[in-house]
């Protein structure tokens, strides 16, 4: 049996990251996968996500916070070295599930999940050689171009630290407009755009950070377009899959036995 396909889910807090990975777990259900879903955030009161494997079964934050008398960004950081010794039950979990496709949904602190050496381990235990990043784009700071920018840093950053095949997704595109829409697409494909947006934006720019801050994203290649998508309406999780599975590929063309009908909707 072929390795499954892993992505790991994470961006900035509010960015509807559990939302997405239900949606996206239900769309892949309907397309005919066998899709596992990981919970990898020992704080999570979602009632809506319904992980297959759940870390919690390992280590919960209340506890760590009851025994060791933490606070809840402590009981975090304890809870992110104690997962990692669990790593290998989890995994062994994982694999006796025997899937198409794992989803990781992340804690909902990015700095948790990307500047912890517990989480480079974690992620590094779990990954094979079919693995990638989903980054989720908030529009509510995508929607600004220094919040855009800020964002492909974040995104450029956590590809640094993990070494995995990055993807950029705007979540929540339907609260948008079209002609929002249009602008970001073309801050995600043309640097020169961005900057321009930037430098419009800013009344007394300085130029050397901005010409110095643009040749590091270009140089870091995060600028390889953006997938919006909106799990309420449910649109943009097929375009989502043909990406992630590209990714999978190698950057060739989708295997026909990996692409599903097309989706509905607009």
């Amino acid at each position: 049996m072929e390795e499954p396909g892993t992505i790991y889910f994470t961006g900035t807090a509010g960015a509807g990251k559990t939302t997405f990975v239900r949606a996206f777990a239900d769309w892949m259900k309907s397309a005919g996968y066998e899709t596992t879903v990981v919970n990898l955030d020992p704080g999570s009161e979602s009632t809506t996500l319904d992980p297959a494997v759940d870390v919690r079964e390992w280590v919960q934050l209340a506890d760590i916070q009851d025994e060791y008398g933490l606070g809840p960004n402590g009981a975090q950081i304890a809870a992110a070295d104690m997962i990692a010794l669990k790593i290998f039950d989890i995994k062994q979990a994982i694999d006796e599930l025997k899937t198409d496709y794992v989803l990781v949904d992340t804690p909902g602190q990015i700095e948790l999940f990307a500047f912890r050496e517990a989480s480079k381990a974690i992620v590094d235990a779990l990954s094979g050689d079919r693995s990638q990043i989903a980054f989720l784009f908030d529009p509510a700071l995508a929607r600004t171009a220094a919040g855009f920018t800020s964002l492909l840093m974040l995104s450029a950053t956590v590809e640094f630290r993990f070494r995995l095949p990055m993807l950029n997704v705007l979540t929540k595109a339907d609260v948008l407009t079209a002609d929002q829409l249009t602008e970001l697409a073309r801050w995600a494909s043309d640097p020169g755009e961005l900057y321009e947006a930037i430098t419009r934006d800013s009344p007394t720019p300085d130029v050397q950070l901005s010409t110095e801050l643009f040749r590091a994203i270009e140089s870091l290649g995060p600028l390889a377009g953006l997938v919006p998508t909106s799990a309420k309406e449910g649109t943009g999780l097929e375009t989502f899959y043909q990406s992630a599975q590209r990714v999978f590929a190698g950057g060739e063309d989708l295997d026909p036995s990996h692409a599903p009908s097309p989706e509905k909707g607009p």
